[in-house]
Order: C-alpha cells, then structure tokens, then sequence
C-alpha cells in the first residue's frame, strides 16, 4: 500500500505538470528490427528472422526523458548527438513528446544507438553503435554552458550515466554544486566502479550488480552488498542510497539501518527489463520535485516499474496505465482501511516505529455531512494518521434510540475509509470509545465544538502518557439529528 495514496493519485492525475525536471546524459536511440523465425539459414546455423517492421523509441537519458514526460512532468533534456540520420530521428522523438531539448549539443561522433532483433517476444540480437572517444574539451565546455539557464529552472535533476561519455566527473560535479546552491535535488543513475564523482549528489540508484561493481561485494551476499552502500552515504555526502532489487524490489537505504524503506517487486510477469531503472529514477525524480514523502516515492516508482517490464521493449510509463493500476490499490486501501481492534493495535505500532503522530477521533457519523467532514480534515491535519472509531449500529441504538442509525456500520465503515483524511477505521460496540483510546494510546484525541476538555471521553488518559486534546469548531447548522427531522418534514 502507498503511504499517502491519495496524494499520490492526485499528482498523476495532475500535479506532476507543476514541475520541471531536468535530465543530463548519455542520449540514446533504441531501434528495433521486428519479424518471425520459421528457418535455420542453410549458409550458418543461425535463425532467418522474416523482418515484419522497424520501430524507434528514445533510449538512454532520452528514454528516461520520456517516462517522466509519460508522468505528466516538463522535461528539459541535456547531453551529446551527432550528426547522422540517427539524430534527427532522436530529436523528431523528443520534439512531438514536447521535451525541451535547447541543452542538447552536437559532438564529432556517432549518435549512440542499439538495433534490437526481435522475433516476436524473443530478443535474438543487439546491433550499438558507438564510438569509443571520449568527447573533445571544446564539446564538454558547450554542454556546461548550455546547462546553467537549465540548471536555475529544474525542480529536480537526474544524471543518467550509461559512460558513454556525455557525464565525466567536470559534469557531474557542476551539476550538483549549482543544484545544492538552489536546494534542487540530484538523483543520479551510475555506471562504473568509481561513484566519487557523483558526490554530494541527493542520491544513487544503482542495481545490485551496479553496487556490486562499486564495493566489490558479491550480488550473492546481499546483505553485506547494501551495508556496504550504506557505507557510501557519509563518504560521499549522499542523502540516502537507493537500490533496485529486481525482484526483491526497491530499497531505500539510511545511514541508520533501521531507517530502511522497502517496496516489495509487485507480482507481475517480466517479458523485459529493458529500461525499468530509467523508470525509477524518472518517477523519484518527478516526486523529489513535488516534495512528496520519501516513502511513497519509492512506493510509486516500484508500482511504475513493475508495469513497464511486464511489456516488450524500451516502453516508458504512461498516465493512464499507472492510473488503472494505483486505481485498483485505492480500492483495495480503502477496503484494508476498516480494521477490528487487534488489527489497528498492529498498524498503530508500525507507524510509532517511524515516529509517527496518531490522532483519534470519535462519533456515529450516520447520514455523513458537512459538519463531519470538517472534523476528520481538521483532526487528519493535527497529525500523521487520523483513525476514526465509530459506534457500532447497537452502540448507536442506546446513544441515539431505536429508530437510528440510518446507515448500517458496515456502510458506513466503508463510506468514511474513501475520505482521504482517515487512515484507519474501527467498530467499537462499547457505548463509549474509551477501551479502543486504551488499546490505541493516540498523541492525539480530537472532539466536536460541542464538547469541553473535561467532558471528552479518554482525556485523562490521552494527557497522562504525553498526548495532548483537541476542540475542534464545529460547522454551525449541521448535525445528522437536524438531517432526520428535515427529511422527516418533507412531504412524501
């Protein structure tokens, strides 16, 4: 489950157009040569692939240009192209997918591109083109000059480094010592043995066998494999380290161990990875310039990732198949929100773990209206977690009398788990709140206007381990009881 899905949900859906990210690196055309094999050649035992089509999809930086242009982001694009019918099919690419590409340069080289044989779901060869020079001092100096008006505009920046040449360490550090001195973050995709020159960056997201380059610690120890990259935090001034798992997920690793984040690989089946890290990184970038919690970042880039590798492919995200799968675990949040005690008892110790702020509030909340849905906003916003204990319909019948409630518990459990203020809901069938306040121990206990300190039920024990009560103003005119008798006045 997503930390705060409906954020979340809400900058797919929209907000992620709010921000600019800005992608430097090794531009990449990725072509790929379609058919189907029925033969063995006669001239060499190698399959006759039967070409059916020619297609072309941005790669390298470009592809993850593109995947957070499928976010919904403004992407401005940095790095080297040369001059060949590569690059103007590249830049036609980026051109309709609305990427600025003011920063990218020409270089005396090749475009780099990688021609990808496929025999229906089968990749049976790669064809790159590449030249093995580094790029010319003249060359570096136009695309550091070209990067400072780039650099004052991002919300965020990713290095994509495949060292192909466009990223030596002059880049690198230019990019993060302007970025640092206006607060950008700095997510950087690595390539090679040596991440000094990625320094002070916000972050580096290598793959396992990336990190294993690094430290020299096998892919076959894990274990010592990521306390070895939380090693590399403090030495080169990072913020934190993450590292994709394949199937094991995502994990984001602290200089504190037990600050650890990990998203778990969704169940999916993999057809190709081709692209899954610029995936990733393109989706943390885009939740780094929204400033949206670390937790859930990692979470959406994981659900972002397990789309894209269940296609053939370089296929970047789009919004619309993100939007159908983060839809399907809203649905499935909103079930999992309605918990019995023993249930919320264990969510509640998890989220104490992470030092988070619970607050607790209480009531019938039959015939849900106004005057409700200002308290849970107003209460949600005293805290991390807002749980919400409502009255079982037998509790309601001794509070209210026999005629209420009018929505059955079950309802509405359901009905106030989609609002977007409540983490977690619990039944009581007590006539008072006061054994789920005991067994919860929130920071936090919220009441109506209509109540004082001292008639709250729980107070008393809210303020003897530390927590603190909360009066919240009610919305004058509104209650379910005023509701019953207008509709009971009203003619048939």
């Amino acid at each position: 489950m997503i930390r705060d899905l409906h954020r979340v949900l809400d900058l797919v859906e929209s907000g992620f157009q709010r921000y600019r990210v800005l992608v430097v690196g090794d531009l990449m055309l990725d072509q790929y040569l379609w058919g189907d094999v029925n033969r063995i050649s006669p001239e060499a035992p190698v399959p006759v692939l039967r070409s059916a089509r020619r297609t072309h999809v941005a790669g390298g930086a470009a592809n993850v240009a593109m995947n957070l242009v499928g976010l919904g982001v403004q992407v401005s694009l940095a790095g080297f192209l040369g001059s060949d019918e590569s690059a103007e099919t590249l830049r036609g690419l980026l051109t309709t997918a609305g990427i600025a590409i003011e920063a990218v340069c020409v270089w005396k080289r090749p475009t780099i591109s990688k021609t990808r044989i496929m025999a229906g779901r089968q990749q049976l060869m790669r064809l790159d083109v590449e030249a093995p020079e580094l790029p010319f001092a003249t060359e570096i100096d136009s695309l550091l000059q070209s990067l400072n008006v780039q650099i004052a505009t991002a919300d965020s920046i990713i290095l994509s480094d495949y060292a192909k040449g466009a990223l030596p360490e002059s880049v690198c550090q230019h990019v993060i010592t302007q970025a640092r001195k206006r607060n950008i973050p700095v997510l950087v995709d690595p390539k090679g043995s040596e991440f000094s020159k990625y320094r002070h960056a916000t972050t580096i997201c290598p793959n396992l066998q990336e990190l294993s380059i690094c430290t020299g610690v096998s892919v076959q120890q894990p274990e010592n494999l990521l306390a070895s990259g939380r090693a590399l935090i403090p030495s080169l001034h990072l913020e934190y380290l993450t590292v994709t798992m394949s199937e094991r997920g995502i994990r984001v690793v602290q200089t504190d161990a037990q600050q650890d984040l990990h998203a778990a690989a969704l169940a999916r089946e993999v057809y190709d990875v081709s692209g899954a890290g610029d995936t990733v990184i393109a989706t943390l970038a885009a939740a780094a310039a929204a400033k949206l919690d670390l937790e859930s970042a990692m979470q959406l880039a994981n659900v972002a990732a397990g789309i894209v590798v269940s296609r053939v492919g370089t296929v970047p995200i789009d919004r619309a198949n993100l939007l159908a799968t983060l839809s399907v675990e809203l649905a499935t949040s909103t079930q999992e929100k309605v918990v019995d005690r023993a249930g919320l008892i264990a969510r509640a110790a998890q989220w104490r773990d992470r030092g988070e702020t619970i607050v607790f509030t209480n009531g019938c909340f039959d015939l849900l209206h106004i005057g409700h849905i200002t308290l849970l906003e107003n209460a949600h916003r005293m805290g991390d977690h807002l749980v919400l204990g409502i009255n079982s319909d037998a509790s309601t019948r001794r509070l209210k009398g026999p005629t209420r409630p009018i929505v059955g518990e079950k309802e509405r459990a359901r009905i106030l788990a989609a609002l977007a203020s409540t983490d977690a809901i619990v039944i009581f069938d007590e006539d008072t709140p006061l054994e789920t306040i005991e067994a919860l121990r929130p920071n936090v206990l919220v009441k109506g206007g209509d109540y004082t300190e001292e008639t709250v039920v729980g107070a008393d024990l809210v303020r003897g381990w530390g927590g603190r009560v909360a009066i919240v103003p009610m919305v004058a005119g509104f209650s379910t009881t005023s509701l019953v008798q207008k509709l009971s006045a009203t003619p048939g």
